[in-house]
């Protein structure tokens, strides 16, 4: 609340008698004592020496030019990284997608039988097909007549067929549609740890906003993520800001490639907390190829069971400093793993040349092996390292 001024009702001046006709006289005594000589007051602004020791001394002129043409230097620089923001922008907004998706709900509730849904999808070109990427959630359960995909120019259109994987959250929509832009996917895992990204997509339905952060982490593979969950995990983590209804939009690099798939985010709020999560794009396309020219998805298969407590004890036991890479626990008997050797107390350390971290690394590096390959495995054995090498076999085949 704003509080009106004070003023002062009268002034109080020793020696000073009563206002006549407007002049300030003196009060006289006797007749014979010389009058009282007044002195002006000074403004309270004309004290002088009057000084805040605190304050720094101001710039004279010179110094503020100077200064100016130092902050104009240093704006060229950030008004360049801006300017690339801006690029990326202009490049990359028209190969995203609005969708919205009306589906029947799992458990009807107060006569309400049907739900919507709004995500975000990215355009591609797969097996020489024009598709939009996106997430399974967003359009799982939804008949291609409830699918609406809006286009950055306003165009609407409707999906022609659809495909999706359970294990990824994948999801993945032909359109009939010539003249539209698609996305540069990047070519592989490049992405580190304090790299610039953007997330593009429509949180709370604000369609084709852009957001800017760092990867904050990579190998995210024990997340919850709820009714279904999702089997196959190696979340990129982002502080990019993520929201509902960004799931299904990409995750961008600086070159304006897209390095992932922004799935979920971490909140006790519901709204972004600075954690996203967004599948890597090395498994999006080996799922989106498949899909496309498929149908399904089809994963090696090794025929082991990990031991997904491995404890430091138990690493000690074996020989090891600390527990690292995949214990095997039992072998499924004439499976791959059982053909090539591979025993009980086994720890696997290497997959095909890559280092394995835990269980779930193995599984997630497992499940984006083409069937049709040999894979040489370092395993770790009676404290010493032995390699092992086998033929992996189509998961189809056991499960």
């Amino acid at each position: 609340m704003i509080q009106p001024l004070s003023r002062r009702s009268a002034l109080l001046l020793g020696g000073i008698g009563p206002l006549l006709g407007g002049c300030l006289v003196a009060s006289m005594g006797a007749a014979d004592e010389p009058p009282v000589r007044l002195a002006p007051i000074k403004p309270l602004g004309s004290i002088e020496q009057r000084i805040d020791p605190l304050r720094p001394a101001r710039l004279t002129e010179s110094e503020r030019e100077s200064l100016y043409e130092q902050v104009g230097r240093d704006a060229d620089y950030l008004e360049r990284q801006a300017a690339q923001l801006r690029r990326l922008t202009q490049l990359l907004r028209p190969t995203v997608v609005h969708i919205d998706a009306k589906k029947p709900m799992l458990r009807p509730r107060n006569g309400k039988a049907s739900e919507e849904e709004a995500g975000s999808g990215v355009i591609s070109t797969v097996a020489g097909r024009t598709v939009v990427i996106t997430n399974r959630h967003v359009i799982h359960r939804a008949d291609l007549a409830n699918i609406t995909i809006r286009l950055d120019d306003g165009r609407e259109l409707r999906p022609t067929r659809l495909w999706s994987d359970a294990g990824t959250d994948i999801g993945v929509m032909e359109i009939d549609a010539d003249d539209v832009e698609t996305a540069r996917l990047s070519k592989r895992d490049a992405v580190q740890i304090g790299d610039t990204v953007l997330a593009i997509g429509s949180p709370f339905g604000l369609a084709h906003s852009v957001t800017l952060g760092i990867v904050s982490a990579k190998g995210r593979r024990d997340l919850d993520l709820g009714e279904g969950g999702v089997k196959y995990q190696d979340f990129i983590q982002t502080d990019a800001a993520i929201n509902p209804g960004n799931s299904g939009g990409p995750l961008v690099n600086l070159r304006g490639e897209v390095v992932g798939l922004n799935t979920a985010i971490a909140s006790n709020s519901g709204g972004s907390e600075g954690i996203g999560f967004a599948i890597p794009i090395s498994m999006v396309m080996f799922v989106t190829d498949q899909l496309v020219r498929t149908g399904t998805v089809s994963r090696a298969y090794l025929g082991v069971t990990l031991d997904s407590v491995f404890t430091n004890e138990a690493a000690n036991q074996l020989g090891l400093v600390r527990p690292v890479g995949a214990r095997v626990s039992a072998v499924t008997k004439g499976s791959p793993a059982d053909v090539a050797g591979i025993q009980p107390n086994d720890v696997i350390v290497e997959f095909d040349g890559a280092a394995i971290e835990d269980d779930d690394h193995l599984v997630s590096m497992v499940s984006m092996t083409p069937t049709n390959r040999t894979v040489t495995l370092g395993v770790f054995r009676d404290r010493e390292m032995i390699e092992l090498s086998m033929p992996v076999a189509s998961r189809e085949q056991f499960e």
